[in-house]
């Protein structure tokens, strides 16, 4: 008897210290009981008409719309502006082609400087904080994990359940407002607006969803002999993801089961597969690849194929654009073969700026900041549109436009009003970029995490942290890379954009939920590197 007990104190014991150093194990292993995962099994997309619309139809003529959209891309991953991941060795063709045979927008902005808000704005046309959207919905041990010391512990109390936090039913998203037209929705991808409560893809206008819900998943099983796994020890976030995600998609409503490949190669053969299925009638395809977000997993052909980067991080975040940039070349190929390209608009942007806490400097360059401040670095994005029959090759536009505008220039593009009920913040960026005629976007843009508001106009970007007074004033006409800070030097222009900020901010509601988080993020160093003497920080809330 004496025996048992000390064997089962022992068990107690080593299970306590197990929990205590190893707690953040716990929710994979609970999905793993509740929710497990099951082998793989075939996508059958519905199938639309057998035949094209007649011609002069009014169904002939809508364009069909794909919105691609990278997850935490830094404005240096791509090779269009002449850089590109490791020092422009790893060019980006296909994602440059969208820019070269379309559009660019030399000044395309994010909806947030994390994904989740970004991705609300993107649906809805609206600032997400103007519904309380304000942070990204997290798993609360989570934000204890990475938010140590200014972890909120009086606001944890009565934080609500994961399945109670995402994008709120009453908002119109871009799928719903498209049925008007007869679209058929798909989604493949990262969604991040809710796990249940009507708030999954299906019940907010998707016809079809293949993907997850969280903020992130595997790419490939860890031990998988055709992945390579790059680990970040230094970051704890990193550490959560290898120790909690899984490797599994569900469609539609059904149940989680293993794709069969890395899922940037499977969610763009499954693109591919969803295009041929809907060729002979209008349909929108949001496509929201989880690449190059954390946890670091390229496919072993691409990291092969990079020998020459010797940084084993970077080689393999650089495989992992090169298995980007070729899925985003099946799309497009794919639409060319089925005689769609002309009449197809695609656009590709990312949801927020390159991340910190990924290890590599230069993943924002030019700009300063990342992922998490609002920093050009972390707002900053790529934003091309695509569209053969209405916009010619090489054009440009220098305005700042932003991805609450994809919602209304879609809309305006097939012809639907845009509803009436409610404020909608973007504008039809097609119609000024494309005529001469129309005087140039002047409108503010408007940011806001927490006590960390940001206010863009004319130009001219004030930064200002409630938190404890500082404020940052740059005139990005002359110094588009936020070097020098005109606070002090320019008082009258910093009440003016003050001004400008508070009266956008009353607009907007009050937070869905409160933050968890209330720490700082170093702007200039990535987060395996060590600041040197004085060195400026934002405080992000979450």
């Amino acid at each position: 008897m004496k025996k048992i007990v000390i064997g089962v104190l022992g068990l107690v014991l080593v299970g306590g210290y197990w929990l205590s150093e190893y707690w953040y194990y716990l929710p994979g292993i609970i999905a793993d009981i509740v929710t497990p995962i099951g082998e793989n099994q075939p996508v059958i997309w519905a199938q639309g008409p057998s035949t094209s619309p007649s011609e002069g139809d009014d169904v002939d003529k809508l364009p069909n719309i794909i919105v691609v959209v990278a997850d935490d891309l830094g404005f240096n991953d791509i090779s269009y502006y002449g850089g590109g991941i490791a020092g422009g060795s790893v060019p980006t063709p296909h994602i440059d082609s969208i820019a070269k045979q379309g559009i660019h927008f030399t000044n395309g902005y994010t909806g947030n400087a994390t994904c989740a808000p970004s991705r609300a704005a993107l649906l809805t046309g609206r600032y997400p904080v103007r519904v309380g959207f304000e942070f990204t919905p997290v798993w609360q041990p989570f934000s204890k994990l990475i938010g140590g010391d200014s972890y909120k512990e009086e606001n944890a109390e009565n934080y609500p359940d994961m399945s109670d936090m995402g994008l709120p039913t009453s908002e119109q998203t871009l799928p719903e407002v498209l049925k008007e037209k007869g679209y058929h929705s798909i989604m493949l991808g990262k969604w991040h607006l809710g796990s249940d409560n009507g708030m999954t893809p299906n019940a907010q206008g998707f016809d079809e969803f293949l993907g997850f819900h969280a903020g992130a998943a595997m790419f490939m099983e860890e031990d998988d002999p055709n992945v390579v796994n790059s680990m970040q020890d230094f970051d704890t976030i990193d550490k959560f993801l290898w120790a909690s995600l899984k490797y599994g998609v569900r469609f539609n409503k059904g149940d989680l089961f293993k794709p069969d490949s890395h899922l940037t190669d499977y969610f763009s053969r499954q693109a591919v597969q969803a295009i041929e299925a809907n060729r002979h009638r209008p349909f929108f395809m949001y496509l929201a690849y989880n690449a190059p977000h954390t946890p670091l997993q390229s496919e072993k052909q691409d990291y092969d194929a990079l020998s020459h980067i010797a940084d084993h991080t970077e080689r393999t975040y650089a495989g992992m654009m090169r298995g980007l940039d070729r899925g985003i070349g099946q799309v497009l190929a794919s639409l060319e073969q089925n005689g769609l390209t002309d009449n197809t608009m695609v656009i590709f942007t990312s949801d927020n700026g390159g991340a910190r806490y990924v290890g590599l400097p230069d993943l924002n360059k030019p700009y300063r900041g990342w992922k998490m401040t609002y920093f050009e670095g972390g707002i900053h994005t790529p934003y091309f549109i695509k569209w053969p029959n209405k916009i010619a090759p090489g054009s440009q536009y220098d305005s700042p436009v932003a991805h609450i505008d994809i919602f209304t220039t879609v809309l305006s593009s097939v012809g639907i009003a845009l509803p009436d009920d409610r404020i909608i913040d973007g504008k039809d960026i097609l119609k000024v970029a494309l005529d001469p005629e129309q005087p140039p976007l002047d409108r503010p843009l408007f940011w806001r995490t927490g006590g960390y508001k940001v206010v863009q106009q004319n130009g001219w970007k004030l930064q200002l942290l409630e938190h404890n007074g500082k404020t940052w004033l740059f005139n990005l006409n002359e110094d588009p890379t936020e070097q020098r800070n005109l606070s002090a030097s320019h008082p009258e222009k910093l009440n003016e954009l003050r001004k400008v900020l508070y009266s956008i901010d009353d607009q907007m509601a009050e937070p869905l939920w409160p933050s968890l988080v209330d720490g700082s993020v170093v702007v200039d160093y990535a987060m395996d590197e060590k600041p040197e003497g004085d060195y400026e920080t934002i405080i992000w809330e979450n």
